[in-house]
């Protein structure tokens, strides 16, 4: 049996005053206020539990997803949503988020689903769920589970469930095909390093291309990293998982583009052949880069990417990667940081993403810092001398790679939900996917 969610406004009685007479009573009695999170269940005559009220909080200072708070109190079942939403889809959108569990180690008996929500799209709701819902499951599996191998065919069966057309370079035809600094991040592991590559929509509409780094997994290389910092590194393929979720949006929603998503796939492992710190090497682009650190991989593997997808000069580029500590400290763990060559679109960008509980914050793609990628023997160097404006820089070590691209956007994020927020179990999560789907829908939905 479906069950219905009274969702009220602190202090708006319009909604309590549908409710009979029992039911008010119930609600003085149990001290209901409509503060935000506040849910009493409601009984009926016989006293069976077939309704629910739900405190939004004051309407000014309430949280997108607020009513994600709801979901995550309830066992089971299936609820219907009613009130008078600003945003209907995110409404509707953090309820089933709240609801979220990862299960694949560990059987769920109960599952809270989501019915229908007053003015909310089902099309949309759904689309944008199962987005974050794909990237969140994919963050959440450890790399003994979602090595580069798994996560290949993990991308293809996904590809291929769009129509898209998929292939991958693996191994040593990286070198053969000009992908040196992939394949030398990804070597040490015991499975090859590889590129995912595949298409979607028609040739002659406007060309999108998304880049996720997929490191599987992050030891820092002979860098290595101290254990607590090793502990949440399943996470480092948290881009590519929300550029997976991304593009499941795009296709979904079938917008008018000429879709390309490529996924660097590696593990960062150390052994033998490990590439070191002071080694020189080279790039696709032809530009030699000096190894200032080893920890430092993704934006090796996400330059080759960048510069295959620079080649087709395509009208936009979005990359997505969980790139640097530096931006974390920048904008904590709710933001992700947002670099661009394109003030129209990156104020598209932030615009959609705060009131859909996406929120990004631009950081500056700042000249002057450039000089700090200085190398004496080689073109660049990968990191900044000093600790200063570290996501800065890597983003500036990115920018030399994009050449022909008329919209370049990069999110440096966390992917990871480090406590309970509304919509947001503790876990990984999606961040960036849903304002940027919500910015290219408006230019070519």
């Amino acid at each position: 049996m479906t069950k219905t969610i009274t969702c009220v406004w602190q202090g708006d009685q319009s909604q309590l005053a549908k409710l009979n007479e029992n039911q008010t009573n119930w609600l003085k009695a149990s001290k209901f206020e409509g503060r935000a999170g506040e849910l009493v269940a409601v009984p009926t005559a016989t006293g069976e539990i077939d309704q629910y009220v739900f405190g939004m909080g004051e309407r000014e200072k309430s949280h997108p997803m607020v009513t994600g708070l709801a979901a995550s109190q309830l066992k089971d079942g299936e609820f219907d949503l009613r009130g008078e939403f600003d945003n209907p889809d995110i409404a509707a959108l953090g309820f089933r988020l709240g609801g979220y569990q990862f299960t694949n180690f560990k059987k769920s008996e109960t599952k809270v689903s989501l019915g229908d929500v007053e003015g909310a799209d089902k099309n949309e709701v759904a689309l944008m769920a199962e987005a974050a819902e794909l990237a969140r499951d994919l963050i959440n599996r450890p790399a003994n589970d979602l090595g580069p191998e798994n996560y290949e065919a993990t991308i293809r069966e996904f590809a291929q469930k769009h129509g898209a057309n998929v292939r991958s370079i693996v191994g040593d035809d990286l070198l053969k095909q000009n992908f040196p600094m992939i394949h030398t991040v990804g070597r040490a592991s015991a499975q090859a390093p590889r590129l995912l590559d595949f298409t979607w929509g028609a040739e002659d509409a406007p060309k999108v291309t998304l880049v996720g780094k997929g490191v599987i997994f992050d030891s820092g290389g002979l860098d290595i990293k101290p254990a607590a910092g090793m502990l949440l590194m399943k996470k480092d393929m948290g881009g590519s998982a929300n550029v997976l979720g991304l593009a499941h949006a795009i296709m979904s929603a079938k917008l008018n583009v000429r879709l390309r998503v490529l996924i660097p796939v590696v593990e960062n492992a150390i052994s033998g052949n490990a590439f070191r710190p002071g080694d020189v090497l080279p790039s696709r682009n032809g530009m030699t880069v000096e190894i200032g650190n080893t920890d430092a991989e993704g934006r090796l593997v996400l330059a080759d990417a960048l510069s295959l997808a620079d080649e087709e000069s395509p009208e936009i580029v979005i990359d997505m990667a969980t790139l640097t500590g530096a931006a974390r400290v920048a904008v904590g763990t709710e933001l992700a940081a947002l670099f661009s060559n394109d003030d129209a679109f990156a104020n598209e960008i932030m615009a959609e993403g705060i009131p859909a509980s996406d929120p990004l914050w631009r950081l500056p793609l700042w000249d002057n810092y450039d000089e700090l990628l200085a190398s004496p023997i080689a073109d660049v160097n990968h990191v900044s001398l000093g600790g200063y404006g570290g996501a800065i820089t890597a983003a500036l070590f990115l920018r030399r790679f994009i050449k022909n691209t008329k919209s370049w956007s990069h999110m440096d994020m966390m992917a990871w939900a480090d406590k309970p927020r509304p919509g947001r179990p503790l876990g990984g999560t999606e961040q960036g996917q849903r304002a940027a789907y919500l910015a290219l829908k408006k230019r070519f939905g």
